[in-house]
């Protein structure tokens, strides 16, 4: 089975010369389809600069990266937002909603981009909703709701395409420790029905939710592990 995350020899490189900061230094990871993967390390580490690459949001330096079977280096600007649209949900600590639009339709937005029919967009999106247990807030402008509620907007809005890949970063940091534990079970919830996940967090009693945990160190892997 070809897997959803490879890299091999990931490096990436800010500036030049004398102000050169290798933000990674070879990075070698995989991650299977299905797999739960936290992705752990100190401010400074290398991880916002992995998990950019890993959501085509930016380019190694050297190395490759190939998604869910399609190697993402040397793709022009339009063909990765081509990706980041179909292949990646992203669910972001500020959650990224536009403010002026129902919940309904911010869920639609990725399936608007992808081509998707009103009709059908309408009808995914309100089972998406469902799904995160708030379809009764479709309506609603995100101001009115609680922040554990636009997390779960956010969650139904990654998954609108279908991803191979659900990339969360530091999910819970805006939440309150109730609420933040309310969306880690649904993250497990979609984990259970064969999602693919990773979250990235700096704090090892999240990671420890997930399947594996992957540290990084000054751009490097430093453990990688499975978590009972």
């Amino acid at each position: 089975m070809t897997p959803i995350i490879q890299t091999e020899a990931l490096t990436k490189v800010y500036g030049a010369n004398g102000a050169a900061v290798h933000a990674l230094r070879g990075i070698d990871l995989t991650v299977e389809k299905g797999e739960f993967v936290a992705l752990i390390g100190p401010s400074g580490s290398g991880k916002s600069t992995l998990m950019a690459i890993l959501g085509c949001l930016d380019l190694p330096t050297v190395g490759t990266y190939t998604l869910d079977g399609r190697q993402v280096q040397g793709l022009s600007g339009g063909e990765l937002a081509r990706i980041r649209n179909e292949k990646v949900g992203f669910v972001f600590q500020s959650y990224n909603l536009l403010p002026r639009a129902s919940i309904v339709r911010n869920v639609e937005l990725p399936m608007l981009y992808a081509g998707v029919g009103r009709k059908e967009r309408r009808e995914r999106a309100l089972a998406l909703l469902e799904k995160v247990g708030i379809a009764d807030k479709a309506d609603k402008l995100p101001a009115t709701l609680s922040g554990g509620q636009k997390q779960r907007v956010a969650v139904a809005r990654a998954l609108a395409n279908n991803p191979a890949l659900l990339l969360a970063d530091e999910p819970t940091g805006a939440l309150d420790s109730k609420t933040g534990a309310e969306v880690l079970d649904l993250f497990r919830e979609l984990h259970q029905q064969g999602n693919t996940l990773l979250l990235v967090t700096h704090d090892p009693s999240i990671a420890a939710l997930a399947q594996r945990r992957v540290e990084i160190r000054d751009g490097l892997i430093a453990v990688a592990e499975g978590v009972a």
